[in-house]
């Protein structure tokens, strides 16, 4: 009982400093740094997916899953709370014509892991048809070295490397459908796989391996149970091939945070530890939380075991990570002026890049985005996204139609499990405001040589899944058990709640303007929503459905959200 109040004081302390953040000059918002020395959970609150983190000294770097978007982004933080985005892993992929042509959407970079090792920066991912990739740099902000493709087979996921005291490489690795987790010994170089692999665990919807070692013990720590509904586990042992006993350390419990799992365990100097973690959410994809992580009997408690049953569950307002100093809020870049040479690293290519059709040069302030042939907006190529942040926001760019040519349609996109846009066609040499929503097409004369094209964000707040509490249910298994061999079957499997999804109404809408100051709605309310394992992003485009030609030039892009900025977010 002294726990529970003592839980209940902290809680309310927070939430108390939290009330009068809104009175210092800082740039928060409903999330993120609070600018009081808290946190309120997610920290990042878009679609990061599948993150990876670790420290290097005084900085932290995370890594996440991209599919078909080009390419995979590195973030840097000094207290795991701000984050600012340095790098890019690769800018295409080479290896299938489909990220050419369109036509791998959900194929690409899986969830990835970061480490750091002999004085490099390693990352590894599997895509699901061509395999297992790694890539290394001397800097996080790159060059990063062209992909290696380590071992070219389907079905592979999800893999983390580790070096031994001993300098000899592993890579535990999970399959696709989940499970069972396998170890491979790895060349040094870490481009080699030397044997077959060996399985350790198999469990129900065992993914996301994260190899760690502290205190004589391996430690693989996996999600289970599935993206939406899970909660993650922890495996160790004295050897790395096993056995493993395991151990759940973090479940939704009494929160609404559904599935939270899968992500990395960092330490700070000062010998504090923390967890980052996904949840799904409906209309955002996979976001991220920041976990407190204790040490118990030598097992990682993550978040805060409110009711005492041995297991985690999640914070939701927290203090700070204590990394010996203050630093400024900040957060993933967004708005963009379009006044350098090359893009920044908020942005992503739908699929690959066609370069020579795209510039920043050509015309300088300006993005030229010119026309190529696409069926639909789900087949246009150079379609530029990033990703929604937060809940609520607002995003508008300035759109010159000098360059429009017959039949050419460009213009501002929402696009997730729906591609819906607002734009301008050229049609019998006229221009029409248009908008596509599911389909339905509303499109309205117009004259000017710039509008304004808007998108409002109000996304759905519900998660992608709400547990249904049964209390008479037993929770997660949390014994220290062996785990069971290959082919056993386990005796007493983590129990999965029941979820459903949230009502989906429409909320978003599309809005024009020839001055930028009256803005007029087109088109009805609409949704956007998690698909092809993304979450929607925010985009522009420029295509014909028959033909090609024409240049569409973006002037500049701002994005306005709930969330915590920066200075270049202004």
């Amino acid at each position: 009982m002294k726990r529970i109040l003592l839980l209940i004081l902290v809680y309310g302390l927070i939430t108390t400093t939290g009330s009068f953040a809104q009175d210092l000059n800082v740039k928060i918002g409903a999330w993120g740094d609070q600018g009081n020395g808290t946190y309120i959970n997610p920290i990042l609150n878009a679609d990061y997916s599948d993150p990876d983190v670790i420290r290097v000294g005084e900085d932290y770097y995370l890594v996440c899953s991209e599919f078909h978007f080009m390419g995979m982004p590195v973030l840097h933080s000094k207290d795991l709370v701000n984050w600012t985005i340095i790098g890019r892993i690769y800018d295409e992929f080479k290896f299938a014509p489909e990220f050419d042509s369109m036509e791998r959407y959900a194929g690409g970079s899986w969830a990835p892991s970061i480490r750091y090792h002999d004085d490099k920066f390693w990352v590894y991912f599997c895509t699901p048809d061509e395999g297992l990739f790694m890539s290394t740099a001397e800097k996080p902000e790159g060059p990063w070295d062209s992909l290696t493709q380590v071992v070219n087979v389907p079905k592979w996921e999800d893999p983390c490397p580790i070096w031994d005291d001993n300098g000899q490489a592993y890579l535990a690795r999970s399959q696709h459908g989940a499970g069972p987790i396998i170890i491979h010994k790895m060349s040094r170089d870490g481009k080699e796989l030397l044997d077959d692999g060996f399985t350790v665990y198999t469990g129900p919807v065992a993914e996301g391996p994260k190899f760690y070692k502290r205190n004589g013990f391996y430690y693989i720590s996996i999600p289970e149970g599935g993206v939406g509904g899970g909660w993650q586990t922890v495996l160790r042992s004295k050897n790395i091939y096993g056995p493993y006993e395991k151990k759940v350390v973090l479940e939704t419990g009494s929160t609404g945070i559904n599935g939270p799992h899968q992500g990395g365990i960092v330490d700070t100097p000062n010998g504090d530890w923390w967890f980052i973690h996904f949840q799904n959410i409906f209309s955002l994809g996979r976001v991220c939380h920041l976990q407190p992580v204790r040490w118990i009997d030598d097992w990682p408690i993550m978040g805060i075991d409110i009711d005492m049953n041995g297991i985690g569950e999640p914070v939701y307002v927290w203090k700070k990570p204590d990394v010996g100093k203050e630093y400024p809020v900040t957060a993933p870049q967004t708005s963009d002026e379009f006044n350098e040479p090359q893009l920044d690293f908020q942005w992503a290519w739908n699929h690959n890049p066609v370069n020579d059709a795209w510039s920043l040069t050509e015309k300088p302030g300006y993005l030229s985005l010119e026309s190529l042939q696409g069926t639909s907006l789900q087949m246009a190529k150079n379609t530029l996204t990033q990703k929604v942040m937060g809940n609520k926001g607002e995003a508008t760019t300035l759109l010159v139609t000098d360059g429009l040519a017959e039949g050419q349609k460009a213009g501002l996109c929402l696009i997730g499990r729906q591609y819906n846009s607002i734009g301008i066609v050229k049609e019998d040499g006229k221009f029409s405001v248009f908008t596509d929503i599911n389909g339905e097409k509303t499109k309205k004369s117009i004259k000017g040589k710039k509008i304004y094209l808007r998108v409002n964000i109000v996304a759905e707040t519900g998660n992608m899944f709400r547990p249904r509490r049964d209390r008479n249910q037993p929770p997660p298994e949390r014994s220290r058990e062996q785990a069971r061999p290959e082919g056993e079957r386990e005796q007493q499997a983590p129990q999965r709640r029941q979820f459903r999804f949230p009502g989906m109404e429409g909320s978003h809408r599309f809005y024009y303007s020839t001055d930028n100051k009256e803005f007029y709605p087109l088109g009805e309310k609409f949704a956007a929503t998690f698909g092809n394992w993304k979450g929607p992003k925010v985009g522009l485009f420029s295509y014909h459905e028959s033909g090609e030609g024409g240049i569409a030039l973006f002037d500049w892009f701002h994005y306005d959200y709930d969330g915590p900025k920066s200075e270049k977010n202004e």
